[in-house]
């Protein structure tokens, strides 16, 4: 059976950078996050939950997610982020076995900036994290998203654990710092996954 591999790591820790490098050695990557919107975009069964613990306002007359809506309602509210967790985890779950289980690779990454925090390394058979000084992974983010507030990126990092914390639990840590280099550490976690 093919491996469950987790991949995360804080808001700018360069995780998707780290996910694409394992990607041109031929690994599939399921992104959580892209996929997590896809669904809430186009599963009937979680739009209807989310308009019934929402409101109608959380979809556009289009039936389009709206993002500024539950950006302002929902991500302000730590009762209501774990409402809306409850029901996009559990579909995004589902939604990674079975398109773990139509690959025909020795292992799969799952990319996701919320493992640890959701318990979710306990459905996974290995979990990478890919660590960064946290003034590194600020500056990154703000760069990277203009539309983001310095006060939002740390409302983000203060929902997520620790790096430390992450290092402690994680079956194998890239560093993504200057003075490392990404592709000697992924190719040998690569190895080790393949052998």
């Amino acid at each position: 059976m093919t491996k469950r591999v987790g991949i995360t790591g804080g808001i700018g820790s360069g995780k998707s950078t780290v996910a694409k490098i394992f990607e041109i050695l031929g690994i599939p990557v399921y992104y959580a996050d892209d996929r997590a919107k896809w669904l809430m975009n186009h599963q009937e069964e979680l739009k209807t939950q989310l308009i019934e613990k929402f409101g109608s306002e959380s979809y556009t007359s289009e039936g389009h997610l709206n993002r500024e809506f539950l950006a302002k309602t929902v991500f302000s509210d730590p009762e209501k982020v774990k409402t809306i967790n409850n029901l996009v985890h559990p579909a995004v779950g589902k939604d990674f076995e079975t398109w773990a289980a139509s690959q025909e690779t020795p292992y799969v990454l799952k990319e996701a900036a919320l493992i640890f925090e959701t318990g979710g390394e306990k459905k996974l058979d290995a979990v990478i994290n890919v660590s960064s000084p946290l003034k590194v992974r600020v500056s990154r983010v703000l760069m990277r998203d203009p539309q983001r507030s310095l006060d939002q990126v740390n409302q983000i990092i203060d929902q997520q654990l620790p790096d430390e914390q992450k290092n402690e639990l994680a079956d194998f840590v890239i560093k993504n710092t200057d003075s490392k280099m990404l592709i000697p550490q992924v190719l040998s976690i690569h190895q080790k996954l393949i052998d």
